[in-house]
């Protein structure tokens, strides 16, 4: 994760680039579809473009903590940090980084899939069968497990953060929240990556027998933080952020359970999206690698039943459903339902694990070390359309435009009341830092693209 480790992405430059759309807004930033200037067989990327006032000037929360000046120009290098060390089919790869007197810039292949929740609410029932829950579970899982082997905790595991690759295959991205911690030693429970293959693509061969469970028809066109905890990640009107006093823990010893090993070191930032926070970051008890298991129960919740598990009316409603009520499984007993049950065990050294969740029931019959070249994953996008001879747009104009929209959500948000903006006080995480917002996506485009 160092300079010396990795080397020094490819430097951009606007004149490089031909901006041709957005792909979503936020906040403090654009992430636009771009091709290089006068064609040329680099694939079309995503660019993430961030405005550098919003990073010097980030605005502190409702009770004026946190975050002085430099705290977004650590998170941004921070996840320019870990775009450099991802070496996964399943994560994004850095191409280049954009840095003008206005914006910095990251870009990664642009995917033509859009996110799964944008994927789910296309399907007639708005919601997935167990057999696509199971694909995208899957690599989920090979995904997670191979950050936590490079020592990052991803922390904001949600549907707009998966993005479907052209390949069908999915993408995770968005590193604003994640964070550092010791790797596991290779011992116990750990769990031992999957052998990665160089590329997940559908066309680099016929595999010799892909997992049995994962029998999909080519779509084609189916239907239609940084923070190594220092610093408060961004928020939203449903994502809940600050810092603690003290960034990270060290425990005097380790425990196993169901598969899952706690490590020594622990973060106690509160950082998250609401929906998806899991119980020991709003309690401030400190927390690790475990966190984001939790995070794929909701998120598999959510894909079976079309809604996430714990919603509340406002945030500190949410917030206390999580800490006390048992999700609600209805229908009938299956693996699935199992899984989940697992995955949102309030107790983070009772939850299942890596290891545990590759040997459940609901994955019987997956062959862990194929997945990846499954050549018929459940959607594979259509071809994208040409874009190139459409109007060129001013990247730097647009973000300060969309910067300045965030000003103005912001201090509506201040107006509607403390509870939406900030955590409850009995969560002991301290007033902290709420100010950096991320508009809704389903508001606002397609924001998952990159953010």
């Amino acid at each position: 994760m160092t300079a010396a480790q990795a080397p020094e992405p490819r430097q951009l430059s606007l004149a490089d680039l031909r901006a041709v759309s957005v792909l979503g807004r936020g906040a403090k930033g654009v992430v636009f579809h771009v091709v290089p200037e006068g064609g040329g067989g680099d694939v079309a990327m995503a660019l993430k473009a961030v405005s550098r006032e919003a990073a010097r000037h980030k605005k502190s929360g409702g009770s004026g903590g946190g975050g002085g000046a430099g705290d977004g120009h650590r998170r941004i290098w921070f996840e320019r940090d870990v775009l450099l060390a991802l070496r996964h089919p399943l994560l994004p790869a850095l191409r280049g980084v954009l840095a003008t007197d206005a914006v910095v810039g990251f870009a990664i292949d642009r995917c033509g899939g859009g996110d799964l929740n944008s994927l789910r609410r296309r399907q007639t029932e708005k919601m997935f069968s167990d057999s696509v829950i199971r694909f995208y579970a899957a690599e989920l899982v090979l995904a997670l497990e191979y950050l936590h082997s490079i020592g990052i905790v991803y922390r904001d595991l949600k549907p707009e953060n998966v993005l479907i690759q052209d390949s069908g295959h999915i993408m995770l991205v968005d590193f604003d929240l994640s964070t550092r911690l010791p790797v596991l030693p290779p011992e116990q429970d750990a769990p031992k990556p999957a052998p990665v293959p160089s590329s997940p693509s559908p066309n680099s061969g016929k595999p010799k027998k892909a997992a049995m469970c994962f029998r999909f028809r080519s779509g084609g066109a189916a239907k239609p933080a940084v923070s190594a905890d220092s610093p408060s990640p961004p928020s939203t009107s449903r994502t809940a952020s600050s810092s603690s006093a003290s960034s990270t823990t060290t425990t005097g010893s380790s425990t196993v359970s169901g598969g899952a090993r706690t490590p020594a070191a622990k973060s106690n930032s509160f950082v998250g999206t609401e929906d998806y926070v899991a119980p020991e970051i709003i309690a401030g008890s400190g927390h690790d690698f475990i966190v984001d298991w939790w995070g794929l129960g909701v998120v598999l919740y959510e894909m079976l039943y079309g809604r996430t598990p714990f919603r509340g009316q406002n945030r500190k409603e949410t917030f206390y459903r999580v800490l006390t009520k048992q999700p609600e499984l209805v229908g009938e007993k299956t693996p699935l339902r199992d899984l989940i049950a697992r995955l949102l065990e309030k107790d983070p050294a009772r939850r299942i694990g890596a290891r545990a969740i590759k040997a459940h029931p609901f994955f019987h019959g997956v062959d862990w070390d194929r997945i990846l070249r499954v050549a018929r994953p459940p959607y594979i996008p259509a071809l994208p359309h040409d874009e190139d001879a459409g109007e060129v747009l001013d990247v730097e104009k647009v973000v300060h435009e969309t910067f300045a929209a965030g000003d103005v959500e912001v201090a509506a948000a201040a107006a509607a009341g403390d509870d939406e903006k900030k955590p409850p006080p009995e969560t002991g995480t301290g007033g902290g830092d709420d100010g950096e917002r991320r508009m809704d996506p389903s508001k606002d485009g397609d924001f998952s693209v990159f953010f």
